[in-house]
């Protein structure tokens, strides 16, 4: 199977760096435990074949919420994998959860690195004045959307999602995040869909967790 794990940036940036949160964090999880920990994480997911649709096979993350101990393994493992002595990007300033799924372990992470949470949700959603970027979709176009005062010029910022599919949904999150001036550090995923290749469409370093229906059809969001 082809590897998903992280793609790194070739200088990541420093942790020490990466706002007024750092190092105040636990240390970092090694290697062992992060291997671990994607074991029973991978585990802890069910799929259940042709829903929403026939052809697709959707991937439940909601079991790994169901367990107090799933989920705080889940959080420490997405804190370990952002960790730079883990190849990952660093501690950012603020976290960015995509409309809806991001939304379950976004703030949790957010709180373990000592960062911000920013959500991006569908056109409308939002009150006061927005900033919007489009992306395709299977059949046709969507809109998201970020208020226009979340990200201050500079901030170090990640982007979360549940899974990468096609990367249209990620990439337009990328766009609002630029386009308030935000640094984008990368974008972490608990899974992803290989065959998609969806990372090719994002223009920062992309960190997944998990592999997941390298030759299957997945949720394609």
């Amino acid at each position: 199977m082809t590897s998903t794990s992280s793609h790194p940036a070739p200088t990541a940036p420093d942790a020490t760096s990466q706002g007024p949160a750092a190092g105040k964090s636990a240390p970092a999880a090694s290697t062992a435990e992060l291997a671990s920990s994607k074991i029973a994480l991978k585990k802890a997911l069910r799929q259940f074949p042709d829903f929403p649709s026939p052809g697709i096979v959707f991937e439940d993350i909601c079991p790994l919420f169901r367990s107090h101990d799933t989920h705080t393994q889940l959080i420490d493992a997405l804190a370990a994998f952002v960790d730079p002595t883990n190849g990952g990007p660093g501690r950012p300033d603020i976290v960015v959860g995509l409309d809806a799924r991001g939304f379950l372990f976004g703030p949790g992470l957010a709180l373990r690195l000592g960062a911000g949470f920013v959500p991006v949700r569908k056109k409308g959603k939002l009150p006061g004045d927005c900033v919007t970027a489009k992306y395709a979709k299977e059949y046709g176009v969507d809109e998201f959307q970020m208020q226009a005062d979340a990200i201050e010029p500079g901030q170090g910022v990640l982007v979360v999602d549940d899974i990468i599919a096609t990367g249209g949904s990620a990439a337009a999150a990328g766009e609002l995040v630029q386009k308030l001036g935000g640094r984008l550090i990368g974008y972490v995923f608990m899974l992803e869909l290989d065959f998609l290749r969806g990372r090719e469409k994002l223009n920062a370093p992309v960190f997944t967790l998990l592999s997941s229906q390298e030759a299957k059809k997945g949720n394609q969001e």
